[in-house]
């Protein structure tokens, strides 16, 4: 067993918070010299946040960071970096029309006599960087060119050429091929017989048995628990994973399920950014009348990808066959899916929801124009009615419709884009992520609005990352994993435990 001087950097009681959420609440984290420490959770539970403390991204609100011992405060990426951290993000952070030594070489630039830029001797670092590494590109080639995969390595060579001590990788084999995965592990295994720390972020389990030893839990932003990997059976990190209380969520209550209203076969949608692969891969599903359809996946599983697909969102790299009410219908683009009666409440309200320096009526009746004009112009009267409607169904706050929607809270904001789609009057609603970024008071409101909704006889389909929410409100579960469909509950036979391990790669 490691003793305390394998310590390399440990974080003591973190907490942070954004707009009065609670990311992490008194978090503790120890990183050992020349070996990997997997930080494991759920989405949402933390992992993220206390790496981007850890990479000086933003500073805790409480608790302590030691550097070989040594209390040290970050102000910056850079700090921390000087501090021989280097963190690998999942959206690699490289600059396409750069060369692979420029981008490696970033702001650290090797100089002549006369102050330039020594190009030879930048291109010949990183020329043994490459080597090193097993990267058959020139170092002259522009990382625009280069596999995702290979754009990994890159910034793997970012962080030795910082001769960097510890490194953090937050999910580095998500989205690269099988042999790309084995040349990662090669290097993961190099730096840590060479004494680099490194912390590694993923959802594949398995994967951890060839590269890992040792794991940290965290859930909803605190810490469940540490210790070798060895000692930790998978079905342990599971339940570690998962186990929170349900009793105090909002419950829906059991609806008459009618005739089938959607239904999906075989639906494929390709990857535009790698030849041959799929974001969504032959998924097939249907939902009934009066039923919450819930999807669960973790991050990279192809959920809102699917929706996009059944919005006409990627009609040209997309295929399959849609079914509403029996009768087969396209969709090229998101008017066809509107008519054909299928409303999407995106994930990203504030981007793709809203139009924020709109009023809040005008949002309203954005996607319905065609009931609130005559003789192709806007009927002020008739819109007025149609949004004061929509806005006292959803009971949205708002001092007027004039209100700019901008001003409006999170929860209120989500409140509106109900009842933007449900003016639209449709068939089946898809909501994405509904709850995400709103107060405990918002979301039972929401919850309260989906079971008004399939009682009036609305198909509803749901994503949602927090499994104790899909359990509380779908009457079926379905459950994805880098774009296939892994597994589907009832309501009676879904547990955290059965959904967790259906959304969990097996690569290995």
């Amino acid at each position: 067993m490691s003793d305390i001087s394998d310590i390399v950097l440990e974080a003591r009681g973190i907490s942070k918070s954004f707009a009065g959420v609670q990311a992490l609440d008194q978090v503790s984290l120890i990183l050992r010299r020349g070996r990997l420490t997997a930080l494991l959770g759920e989405n949402g539970a933390g992992k993220s946040t206390l790496m981007n403390i850890l990479a000086g991204v933003f500073p805790p609100d409480e608790g302590t960071l030691f550097l070989d011992g040594q209390e040290v405060h970050f102000g910056n990426t850079r700090e921390a970096q000087d501090g021989g951290i280097a963190m690998i993000f999942q959206e690699l952070n490289l600059i396409p029309y750069l060369t692979v030594a420029e981008n490696i070489f970033l702001g650290r630039e090797p100089l002549n006599r006369l102050g330039l830029i020594d190009d030879m001797a930048m291109n010949h670092q990183a020329a043994a960087l490459l080597k090193r590494l097993d990267l058959a590109v020139l170092p002259t080639t522009r990382v625009g060119s280069l596999r995702v995969g290979q754009q990994q390595v890159v910034e793997i060579m970012k962080a030795l050429a910082r001769n960097a001590r510890i490194i953090i990788m937050d999910e580095p084999s998500s989205a690269i091929s099988e042999h790309e995965i084995e040349v990662l592990f090669k290097i993961i295994a190099d730096l840590k017989r060479e004494g680099v720390a490194i912390a590694y972020i993923t959802h594949k389990l398995d994967e951890l048995t060839r590269i890992g030893d040792d794991a940290t839990i965290l859930r909803d932003g605190k810490l469940i628990g540490t210790a070798p990997l060895k000692d930790l059976p998978h079905d342990d990190i599971v339940r570690m994973m998962v186990g929170r209380d349900l009793k105090d969520l909002y419950q829906k209550s059991p609806v008459p399920v009618g005739e089938e209203v959607l239904r999906a076969e075989h639906l494929w949608l390709k990857n535009p950014k790698r030849a041959g692969d799929f974001m969504v891969s032959d998924i097939s599903f249907q939902v009934h009348r009066g039923e919450v359809l819930g999807i669960f996946g973790l991050m990279g599983a192809g959920r809102t990808e699917l929706f996009e697909t059944l919005f006409g969102l990627h009609p040209n790299d997309s295929s399959g066959e849609v079914f509403i009410e029996a009768t087969r219908v396209t969709a090229s683009s998101p008017a066809d899916a509107i008519r054909n009666g299928v409303a999407l409440a995106p994930e990203d309200r504030k981007r793709e929801g809203l139009a924020l320096e709109m009023s809040v009526g005008e949002n309203v009746s954005l996607a319905s124009l065609n009931r609130v004009e005559r003789f192709g112009l806007l009927d002020a009267r008739t819109e007025h009615r149609h949004v004061s409607q929509a806005i006292d169904r959803f009971r949205v706050k708002t001092p007027s419709l004039r209100q700019t929607m901008r001003n409006l809270s999170g929860g209120n904001q989500q409140k509106v884009i109900l009842a933007k789609w449900i003016a639209t009057e449709p068939k089946v609603l898809l909501l994405d992520e509904p709850t995400r970024g709103i107060d405990i008071n918002a979301k039972t409101e929401i919850y309260k609005f989906i079971g008004e909704l399939t009682l009036g006889g609305l198909a509803v389909v749901m994503v949602s990352s927090e499994l104790p929410e899909i359990l509380a409100i779908a009457d079926r579960v379905l459950v994805m994993c880098e774009g296939r469909k892994t597994g589907e509950f009832t309501r009676l036979e879904a547990t955290q435990e059965k959904i967790m391990e259906a959304a969990l790669p097996k690569t290995l």
